[in-house]
């Protein structure tokens, strides 16, 4: 990231999807174990932006991509998570190279942005429980547990607690700035 630029996030570009691609997937299998049904969903960049939104994170120096995240169209979802009045995320990445630098923090909040401007109450989102570094990102941010709506899922053989987390879009509002100068 430059010194004297923050990063720019935008929708990703037809060209950029298998750079996407790649990117989230040295996020993913850098710390976790993930199957072969999500490794071929975290690499159906393509697919997700034909059907979703697919945001980046770039250097806005260099044009180099530091992370990305989904997001559903306005009036849908991403998954089956959210609810009325809320918009939910998929498949936050960010590249090893750009990680301690807020990309995530950064991309967290642009969503958080997105569902104000959209009129929604709440950002929902599912995370795999080995995904502590996120968790722990998230709890920073002000996200809590939505415990009523995690669930039980079976990927790749193996079954697990899919964890769910909130915000309040006007409590994430009220935390000003972050450390980074990044509104929230």
């Amino acid at each position: 990231m430059s010194d004297t630029q923050p990063p720019q996030v935008r929708l990703a570009r037809p060209h950029e999807h298998d750079e996407v691609a790649a990117l989230s997937l040295r996020a993913y299998e850098l710390e976790y174990e993930i199957s072969e049904e999500y490794r071929a969903s975290i690499l159906a960049v393509g697919e997700r932006a034909a059907e979703h939104e697919v945001w980046v994170a770039v250097d806005a120096a260099t044009g180099t991509l530091l992370g990305s995240v989904a997001t559903p169209r306005p009036g849908r979802t991403i998954s089956p998570l959210a609810q009325p009045g809320e918009l939910d995320f998929r498949l936050l990445a960010v590249d090893p190279s750009a990680r301690g630098r807020g990309v995530g923090a950064l991309l967290t909040r642009h969503v958080i942005e997105l569902a104000r401007r959209r009129g929604l109450d709440r950002v929902v989102m599912n995370s795999g429980p080995q995904m502590v570094g996120a968790h722990a990102l998230y709890e920073k941010l002000g996200f809590t547990r939505l415990l009523d709506r995690e669930r039980e899922i079976v990927d790749g053989g193996r079954t697990f607690r899919l964890l769910a987390f909130t915000i309040d879009v006007d409590a994430a509002a009220e935390g000003g700035r972050d450390e980074l100068g990044i509104a929230s």
